[in-house]
């Protein structure tokens, strides 16, 4: 892939913004704690993006919409040497992530409060190691698969993003959402499915937390499959 995006789509991938109001406490995280963990797109990215951080760190890696952050923290904390940038529109998302981050004391962890559209297109060519795509919105009325978020074009974005074998994390409980990022991953040449059996999709990752929404998921006796691409 070239060193520059394609030009920035005019669409949304995500659904709202926000929910209910935002407790006295947690806008006062977003006022004054996300300002140290925000990237500033509206400066060029490093050449190196292990500079965003503040403690060394060996590679850096990437989870796009990570809801309240229970699994952005738990892999910044129990993967210390590995820098982590959180995406994330919904700003009550953040306000939770911000508490968790705060009183964990992480220092591996940057954020960015938007579109991850302006994050992929941000970065300098193949500079994560793996990005995590969780649970993201199925849209599943037909009128609006346009809105999701793996299409041909965004599998371009992925693959200028990730580094040589490095990889993309997907998960669902959408065996519609499933099929469609099976479908636009295998006729990606930069990209190659890593099962091998059955279990590599059914079964979660090795060492993965899961989500709150996969909890949810499992409550309502649904199974979420689990799809791992390596770029090549």
């Amino acid at each position: 892939m070239g060193d520059r995006a394609p030009a920035p789509q005019k669409r949304a991938f995500y659904g709202r913004r926000k929910g209910h109001k935002l407790r006295r406490g947690q806008a006062s995280l977003i006022a004054t704690v996300l300002p140290k963990f925000a990237l500033d797109l509206a400066h060029p990215a490093p050449a190196d993006v292990r500079a965003l951080f503040n403690v060394p760190v060996d590679d850096v890696r990437l989870e796009i919409g990570f809801g309240g952050g229970e699994h952005l923290i738990h892999e910044a904390a129990g993967h210390t040497r590995i820098g982590h940038l959180g995406c994330e529109a919904y700003v009550n998302g953040m306000a939770k992530a911000l508490a968790a981050i705060e009183a964990a004391g992480l220092k591996n962890i940057r954020l960015h409060h938007g579109d991850a559209l302006e994050l992929l297109d941000w970065l300098p060519p193949q500079s994560l190691s793996r990005i995590d795509l969780l649970y993201p919105d199925p849209w599943p009325k037909k009128r609006h698969w346009k809105r999701r978020f793996v299409s041909d074009e965004m599998v371009g974005r992925i693959a200028r993003a990730v580094c040589p074998r490095g990889t993309l994390r997907f998960a669902t409980d959408w065996p519609g959402y499933a099929e469609w990022t099976l479908q636009h991953f295998l006729r990606a040449p930069a990209f190659a499915w890593t099962a091998e059996r059955a279990d590599d999709w059914r079964r979660p990752w090795a060492g993965f937390s899961g989500t709150r929404y996969e909890r949810k998921a499992h409550a309502l006796g649904a199974k979420p499959v689990y799809l791992e691409f390596r770029r090549v």
